[in-house]
């Protein structure tokens, strides 16, 4: 017998992805950098950052030089940030390739002047002056600054670099903090332009300052959660934004038992049927990236219908009780999705885990195929 629903499946609307681009860059203003670090947080990078640039993204941002080398593979030639690497690493590649190098250090900068492509060796490589204006993570600090800004400029002057942009990063603590922040950003910005730097793009906001923060839209915003159509804002949700969720996890019930009251489920016996009911399996568990700690209060639909996951998630699979209600095997679960449509939201599942969306849909783990719609 064949079943109409998927095993299990991430589906992923890169029509949404599109849409929330075209959004956000109407709501700004401002050139659109489309964040697709961690896989395109788990959507799959390619296939977002076409999608993203389909929408007007104009660059595309990733942590690391391997994930922005994956994307010129797969045939993305837009222009491409990546701006965390590993202790010592030679920038060469990068720049074969155009990727644009985010510099937080002195060596940093070192190492981008000295690399250069094999058939444009006098070339300069492209380079974003990260400065940290008060995260306290990577980024030139302010012991450090008079003299990256300094040898920056010099080595633009003769050609080895060429600094594209200056960028730093919010907490998103509070707007007093953010204002701090951009206070700070703007300090730096001068202090550049006084040695000679003038930079293409000036870019300080991510999704939720770009919202509620139009001060630090800048030149340009570089738009992770948004771009997948998830809301930064408790209370706020992406319906009100006008985005859209690109992600929805679903299953098919695998297996269905009718048990009698007083019956233990999963690990533990967290949860006993308090009558007798019926219990359907659902083939995801904390190895596809649903969380453990919503063990018992994760929300599902099956087969159309509203339910809790009762009680613990385990590696492979979790268990709903459903009542009265028929269902079968093959029905469809759905975890998360558009509550337009009436799916739970990513966020639901992240109050249940104690957690944030955006951990929600990166962790959601190889294993479960991702499948792209229009």
């Amino acid at each position: 017998m064949t079943y109409p629903n998927p095993f299990r499946e991430a589906a992923i609307d890169l029509g949404a992805v599109s849409e929330n681009v075209r959004t956000l860059r109407t709501l700004t203003g401002v050139q659109v950098i489309g964040v697709v670090k961690a896989d395109g947080y788990g959507h799959g990078a390619a296939a977002v950052a076409t999608a993203a640039l389909a929408g007007g993204a104009t660059r595309l941002g990733t942590a690391t030089i391997e994930e922005s080398l994956a994307l010129r593979r797969a045939g993305i030639t837009a222009p491409l940030l990546a701006w965390l690497h590993e202790p010592g690493r030679r920038f060469d590649d990068a720049v074969e390739a155009g990727i644009e190098v985010g510099v937080s250090s002195w060596e940093q900068l070192i190492a981008a002047s000295e690399a250069a492509p094999a058939s444009m060796p006098a070339a300069p490589a492209p380079v974003h002056l990260k400065v940290d204006t008060g995260l306290s993570r990577n980024g030139v600090a302010d012991a450090d600054l008079d003299r990256v800004l300094a040898e920056a400029a010099r080595l633009e002057r003769i050609g080895r670099i060429r600094v594209v942009g200056i960028f730093s990063h919010l907490s998103g603590t509070g707007v007093e903090e953010d204002l701090a922040q951009l206070a700070r950003y703007t300090e730096v910005i001068a202090k550049a332009e006084s040695f000679g730097i003038r930079p293409e793009i000036r870019h300080l906001a991510a999704t939720a300052a770009a919202i509620s923060l139009p001060e630090a839209r800048l030149d340009a915003v570089r738009i992770g959660l948004g771009l997948y159509g998830l809301s930064p804002f408790p209370g706020r949700s992406s319906a009100d934004l006008g985005l859209r969720p690109a992600m929805t996890l679903r299953a098919s019930v695998a297996a269905v038992r009718r048990v009698p009251a007083g019956s233990g489920v999963s690990y533990d016996y967290a949860y006993r049927c308090e009558r007798e009911t019926t219990l359907a399996l659902v083939p995801l568990g904390y190895a596809d990236g649903v969380p453990r700690q919503a063990s018992g209060r994760g929300p599902v639909l099956v087969a159309g219908r509203p339910h809790t996951v009762a009680g613990r998630v385990a590696m492979d699979q979790f268990v709903v009780d459903v009542g009265d209600e028929q269902v079968a095997v093959g029905d469809e679960v759905v975890l998360f999705g558009d509550p337009t449509r009436g799916h739970p939201a990513a966020t639901e599942w992240a109050d249940a885990a104690g957690t944030i969306n955006y951990e929600i849909v990166t962790r959601i783990g190889a294993r479960v195929p991702r499948r792209t719609v229009s």
